[in-house]
């Protein structure tokens, strides 16, 4: 089943529950702030596996105390769709229990 790319409007409205989330150019972006490098690394580890879950992998960089991630639909063209809404949400739900800001 296709995937169909979200209007402006409806991604700016959707974001509005993702706080620190921003749509930048295509895509979805958001960095977090982490004490450690092993805490950064060790939410790198739970995004991937959420990924693998969701079969929608997004652009996910380890820095020394953060984690950033950037994520479009690839099938819809490189537009931001429900998949990277996803995503997100389930990050955003995951990142507290890794202290993450």
């Amino acid at each position: 089943m296709p995937v169909e790319p979200l209007s402006r409007t409806e991604i700016e409205s959707r974001l509005a529950e993702l706080p620190g989330w921003t749509l930048d150019g295509d895509r979805l972006t958001r960095a977090y702030r982490l004490d450690s490098h092993i805490a950064a690394a060790a939410m790198v580890v739970h995004v991937a596996r959420v990924q693998d879950e969701l079969d929608h992998h997004s652009d996910l960089t380890l820095g020394y105390h953060t984690v950033s991630l950037s994520v479009h639909t690839h099938s819809a063209g490189g537009a931001v769709t429900e998949k990277d809404l996803e995503l997100a949400r389930r990050v955003e739900d995951l990142a507290p229990a890794h202290g993450a800001h």
